[in-house]
């Protein structure tokens, strides 16, 4: 599976956990993001004991699964029967899709349905066992680097290659929301010299322009949260793109690459007959 060339802008639709566990809100997205014209969508995996602690697990919190936090994360989370379920669902829609693990034991259960790519969310970039167990599949990774520094991007970035895995970087900023201000697009450009691999952009904001940008500075693999209501429960709704906002994303990332040309300045079709109405004197 080719995920990144020049030419194009691949899209990923991050459903994560915004099917509330919920399998036929999950499908509502997967065919969300196939009807907007999305290239994949990518899901969420945590063992719930390992990735929170007792004590974690413990506190009061409100939701729709009770009144805590380990009710509220195993609400959240699929297990086998609702992937198995996915898969076959997505296979027959004609959509692949992948999953972020969020600990040891996740990747080997999303390694066992041999997805066409795997992603490293940026809270696992610094786990260094966990970066060789993914880099060891061999798979085209996507490697998330919000709330990295570039020492934690190189040094992370330094085990795909030491293990010959395709790698992407995404630049990110973990906020959810994401404000403008602070999602320091430059960094884009930065990045692929930097570090001399390909670069894209995951991003948490409320809005489809900066999205845009980032494609425009070269970001070729985009990905961005979808929901079905931004008004949803979660945590991730409001860093997440609604129906019309995903499709007005699509249709300005998949003109682009048509804007932006070849950027050599020539005169362009039709600019000589203008030139010729509007230059009242002849050129020497």
């Amino acid at each position: 599976m080719e995920l990144w060339r020049d030419d194009y802008i691949f899209v990923i639709a991050e459903i994560g956990i915004n099917h509330n566990g919920d399998l036929d809100i999950a499908k509502q997205l997967i065919d969300m993001a196939k009807r907007c014209g999305c290239d994949a969508v990518k899901f969420q995996k945590r063992t719930i004991d390992i990735v929170y602690t007792p004590e974690v697990l413990a506190t009061p919190r409100t939701s729709p699964w009770g009144t805590t936090t380990e009710q509220q994360k195993r609400g959240l989370e699929f297990g086998r029967s609702e992937y198995d379920e996915i898969a076959a669902y997505c296979k027959n829609l004609g959509i692949p899709w992948s999953a972020s693990g969020w600990d040891l034991e996740s990747q080997d259960f999303i390694a066992s349905y041999d997805l066409p790519f795997n992603k490293v969310a940026s809270a696992m970039t610094t786990h260094v066992e966990f970066l060789h167990k993914v880099a060891r599949e061999g798979k085209p990774t996507l490697l998330s680097t919000g709330m990295c520094g570039d020492d934690e991007v190189e040094r992370a970035l330094a085990i795909f290659r030491d293990m010959n895995c395709p790698i992407i970087l995404l630049h990110t900023t973990s906020v959810y929301p994401s404000p403008e201000d602070i999602l320091n697009l430059l960094a884009i450009p930065m990045m692929r010299s930097n570090f001399g691999v390909p670069v894209g952009y995951s991003g948490h904001e409320t809005t489809v322009a900066p999205s845009v940008i980032a494609a425009a500075l070269g970001a070729r693999v985009l990905e961005r949260h979808i929901t079905l209501d931004r008004a949803m429960y979660g945590s991730d709704q409001a860093a997440s793109l609604a129906e019309r906002g995903l499709r007005d994303l699509i249709d300005q990332l998949r003109r682009l690459p048509a804007m932006l040309g070849d950027g050599e300045k020539r005169v362009m079709p039709g600019e000589a007959e203008v030139a010729a109405k509007l230059r009242y004197w002849k050129p020497s």
